[in-house]
Order: C-alpha cells, then sequence, then structure tokens
C-alpha cells in the first residue's frame, strides 16, 4: 500500500492558510497575525503527561515571548471542548492559567503543516513553527512523541531571529552565550575586495571574513 505523502512547509515558505476554532474563538492563519511574529507549536494530545509538562513550560515563558512581541499558539487534532477541560485542569492541579489559544485541528490542517509522520501513529508529532511578520516560515523543529521540547532554546532561536532581522547581523551558536565571542553578534560577509580590506580596521575579528560587533 503506497504511503501518504507528507507535506511540509519549508523555510522561506509563506505558512500555510489555515482556519479552524480555537480556546480563543474562530482564527485565520496567518492573515490574523499578518504583521508580527507568531510561534505554532503542535503536541500529540490533550491529558498526556509531556504535553502537559510542555504547556506549564510554555505558559511560564509567556512574559519573554511577549516582551518580543511574539504570539503562542498550541495546536493538537483534539476537538476544542477537550483543549478547555484541559486547560481547567491545569488551572485546578498545577495552578497555571494557559493563557494562549489552543487550535483545534483537523486531519487537513495536520497534513499541509506535516504533523502526521505515518512512522510515529496517528496523533501529531511536536512541531514548532517560528513564522515571521510577512508570514514567512524562519525556524521548523520536530521533535517525536516521546520526547518533550526544550523551551529555553525555543525562546533562544526566536530571539535570534528577531535580532538577526532587527540589526541586519548573523548570530553565533549558543547565543548570547558563544564559547568564542560570548554575546556579540556576527557582521555579514563582505561584498567587495575594498570592503574586506578595511573590514578588521572597523571590527573586532578573526579574519576578514569573521568579523564581529556588540549588539548595542
Amino acid at each position: 500500500m503506497e504511503q501518504a505523502k507528507v507535506n511540509m512547509p519549508l523555510l522561506g515558505d509563506e505558512f500555510p492558510q489555515i482556519s479552524a476554532n480555537t480556546t480563543h474563538g474562530p482564527m485565520n492563519l496567518p492573515e490574523d497575525l499578518k504583521g508580527k511574529w507568531f510561534i505554532l507549536f503542535s503536541h500529540p494530545a490533550d491529558f498526556t503527561p509531556v504535553c502537559t509538562t510542555e504547556f506549564v513550560a510554555f505558559q511560564n515563558r509567556m512574559a519573554e515571548f511577549d516582551k518580543m512581541g511574539v504570539k503562542l499558539i498550541g495546536m493538537s487534532v483534539d476537538q476544542v471542548f477537550s483543549h478547555i477541560k484541559w486547560v481547567e485542569w491545569i488551572k485546578e492541579k498545577l495552578d497555571v492559567e494557559i493563557t494562549f489559544p489552543i487550535v483545534a485541528a483537523n486531519d487537513d490542517i495536520a497534513n499541509k503543516l506535516g504533523l502526521l509522520h505515518p512512522g510515529k501513529g496517528t496523533n501529531t508529532v511536536r512541531a514548532v513553527f517560528v513564522v515571521d511578520p510577512e508570514s514567512k516560515v524562519r525556524l521548523v523543529i520536530y521533535y517525536p512523541q516521546e520526547i518533550g521540547r526544550n523551551m529555553d532554546e525555543i525562546v533562544r532561536a526566536t530571539k535570534a531571529l528577531v535580532t538577526s532581522d532587527n540589526n541586519k547581523v548573523a548570530i553565533p551558536a549558543g547565543w548570547p552565550n558563544n564559547e568564542l565571542i560570548g554575546d556579540k553578534v556576527i557582521i555579514p560577509p563582505p561584498v567587495s575586495q575594498e570592503d574586506a580590506k578595511t573590514r578588521l580596521k572597523q571590527n573586532e575579528g578573526y579574519d576578514w571574513w569573521f568579523t564581529y560587533r556588540d549588539l548595542n
């Protein structure tokens, strides 16, 4: 039997058109968030232990997302009433109020985003999509159902993308705690031989192709 084709948005693609119900009412993506950064993350199912730890972890970092102007959206193929009851349970049992919307996806939406991986069963995998104000997909991460995500890395990567766009720089590994240049950022490559000759006179660096500066 031929396996169903799995689609997924690639980096630089426009985020697929999605219309769905959420715990905050109907939502159309990416239109409703045009001009804003947003993160959509999928989880396998409501009322599961790993997903519960993830939701609490995301909520505990909402202040950091808000500071960056990034909207957070959850998603699974559970129905809205299940999402609502789960959110109530988290508030009652764990004293954490989930303030971001949760999309009630169907198989059509899940397939648009490449969330159903036949080799991993019928539940959605743990995906993360970071989308920019132009509705372009800028980062995609997939995790299997059995492994919870590192929320600090998602915050870090999103902050790095926003910083890169706002300052026209590249971001080193592990930023802002890079082993070579700490919290500094990398200057884009020279565009001419003349630019290459003067690059080290104007900036710190190891060579003209590897120069860096303070963010401010």
